[in-house]
């Protein structure tokens, strides 16, 4: 072999064998028997395991990233084609390249959190959080949750193709599918100012209210209604009540009709 095929052929063992046990699990002495060269090979091309496993995982990084970011280059998109494009991408990714995926999602030993797995979602989170934020201005949403709801797509979209790269029982179309069906149909009917009903410090205040003024607590149904009439009164900026959009503005639903199932 050339140098450089000795090269690629060592990275796609170490590649493999990371992937299958993790950093700390591999040595040098693997690696070389299972390239069938000596150990000095391997020292000489990347002075060790650990300088193998940060060209492995730099390229895969690079691979990721460009991937998710050509899919969330468009500023334009509709909220719910930023969660299809998003979940096809990684479910593509993790598709096409498992093992580089493997070797990513797990435990690393890098001393450079900038180069970690965790800082690489947190940059595509903020990717998705400029484009949730347009989003929700032209729907006149606050934006005051955005970074949040952008931690809640990516992470669940991430963890749920983990899983999904171990038990591959469903293609990645169907796997998106359900991503986006949960996403969606959460995120399509979404308060201006969400709150809580029934848990939380407010509404043990309201309940301990009820209490000092001897009225039965109230119940979940008439809890609801409360929230709802509460949301009325505070719209009364010309928003529809519930999803803050202006009384011009088409319904949500009417716009998820237009789009066709299954995308």
């Amino acid at each position: 072999m050339t140098s450089y095929q000795r090269r690629e052929q060592l990275i796609r063992i170490g590649r493999s064998l990371f992937a299958a046990k993790g950093f700390e699990s591999v040595s040098v002495e693997e690696i070389a028997s299972n390239a069938k060269v000596s150990k000095p090979i391997v020292y000489e091309h990347f002075g060790g395991k650990e300088g193998l496993y940060a060209v492995i995982v730099d390229r895969e990084m690079q691979a990721l990233t460009s991937t998710l970011t050509e899919a969330l280059k468009d500023p334009d998109m509709h909220p719910r084609q930023i969660v299809e494009r998003t979940a096809l991408a990684l479910l593509t990714y993790i598709e096409e390249n498992a093992e580089g995926f493997q070797v990513l999602s797990r435990d690393s030993p890098s001393t450079d959190p900038s180069g970690s797995f965790s800082s690489l979602l947190g940059d595509i989170s903020m990717r998705v959080e400029d484009l949730l934020i347009a989003a929700f201005k032209r729907q006149k949403l606050s934006v005051k949750g955005v970074p949040y709801y952008a931690q809640m797509l990516v992470g669940m979209t991430v963890f749920t193709g983990q899983y999904w790269a171990d038990r591959p029982k469903v293609s990645k179309e169907q796997l998106a599918a359900y991503i986006v069906d949960l996403a969606w149909h959460g995120l399509s009917r979404l308060d201006s100012k969400p709150k809580l009903i029934f848990e939380g410090g407010k509404a043990a205040k309201a309940r301990a209210k009820a209490e000092r003024h001897g009225g039965a607590q109230p119940d979940a149904a008439k809890a609801a209604d409360a929230s709802d009439t509460s949301t009325d009164a505070e719209a009364s900026d010309g928003t529809t009540a519930g999803d803050g959009r202006t009384e011009d503005e088409p319904d949500v639903q009417d716009v998820r009709r237009n789009v066709p199932d299954g995308e």
